[in-house]
């Protein structure tokens, strides 16, 4: 099967084989030359990598280490787990209590009501509401009675923000937030602007299902591999690519089985439950914090109703896997 190029909306090649059965994007490194600098760790509760090109060794390997560095600093702000976390304080707040937040996370969660509105609700950082009684390790989820219970707390429009203060307050007893969904893309955002900030040309950052590339790869692209989602060590093809953000959502990244039902970690707001309409969704955009939170809204939304959000939207493209393993592909991926 031949592989077929599409030229994207905003400027960047995409090679595919487009009857593939079921990937995910996931990045394959290359062999290490002179002067690139590789560093892996594991941090908010998943596998981080950076790698770059630096003329000067030593530096390039202190501007690794401050890419771990931020990645846990943004761990210790806004993790659910943490209990010195500004996300942990929030979601032990009564109603009637207002909470200041650090600027920086009231512009999160700020930005992650702006998806909420864009998406009618698909993506809501309330889920945790619910959210928090599940455990994917444990093989532990909540009953029907319990969803039931938990579903009226999942309404983003309950959370009250004082934009001139940084406040934040619930309108709801019981409310908890989790930024699962969009922290992980900003914190490679960041990463990759403070790289920036310090003069590398040529990075590579990566948390989990979120990558962004800064520049090439000195002359080459950046090769991203498709990987089957159902075998982790299958590569599928390899995508060329450069200064973009890419995230795959998928339903084999924390999930158990039972009962043959996959009980997986995006819930969709409306059930409280594992959605149900997607195996994997791939977003391609200029930022990682777009790419983290359009994935999962698209994820949820099903292709339907996901791609025809993502074709409104100037310089994102999207690669969709429904329920039964159907390829879908936003307008620009689509050869005329």
């Amino acid at each position: 099967m031949l592989c077929r190029f599409y030229k994207l909306k905003s400027g960047f090649i995409l090679s595919m084989k487009k009857h593939l059965f079921l990937c995910v994007l996931t990045f394959i490194s290359l062999s290490l030359k002179a002067n690139w600098h590789k560093h892996s760790f594991n941090v908010m509760g998943t596998q981080a990598e950076v790698e770059l090109w630096y003329e000067n060794d030593v530096k390039a390997q202190h501007f690794a280490v401050m890419v771990e560095s931020e990645m846990r600093r943004i761990e210790e702000l806004m993790s659910p787990y943490i209990e010195s976390s500004e996300v942990y304080k929030i979601n032990q707040m009564p109603v009637g209590k207002s909470l200041n937040l650090s600027e920086e996370l009231f512009l999160l969660i700020q930005r992650s009501i702006e998806f909420s509105r864009l998406s009618n609700g698909a993506f809501d950082i309330t889920f945790a509401s619910i959210g928090y009684r599940y455990n994917y390790r444990e093989r532990i989820k909540p009953t029907l009675d319990e969803i039931d219970q938990g579903k009226p707390l999942i309404d983003y429009r309950s959370i009250k923000l004082d934009a001139k203060n940084y406040k934040i307050a619930f309108a709801k007893q019981g409310m908890k937030i989790d930024l699962g969904g969009i922290a992980k893309g900003y914190a490679v955002d960041r990463c990759i602007e403070l790289l920036r900030q310090k003069g590398v040309k040529h990075a590579f950052v990566k948390s989990g299902g979120d990558s962004r590339l800064l520049g090439d790869k000195r002359g080459r692209l950046w090769t991203i591999g498709i990987q089957h989602p159902r075998n982790k060590d299958k590569v599928l093809t390899q995508v060329p690519l450069e200064n973009v953000a890419i995230s795959t959502s998928g339903d084999y990244e924390r999930f158990f089985i039972e009962n043959g039902e996959r009980i997986h970690h995006i819930l969709d707001p409306k059930t409280g439950q594992s959605a149900k309409k997607s195996i994997s969704v791939s977003i391609i955009a200029a930022d990682s914090t777009t790419a983290d939170a359009l994935s999962t809204t698209v994820f949820i939304l099903g292709y339907e109703k996901g791609l025809s959000l993502i074709n409104k939207m100037k310089d994102v493209s999207a690669i969709i896997i429904d329920a039964n393993g159907q390829f879908h592909y936003s307008d620009d991926l689509v050869s005329n």
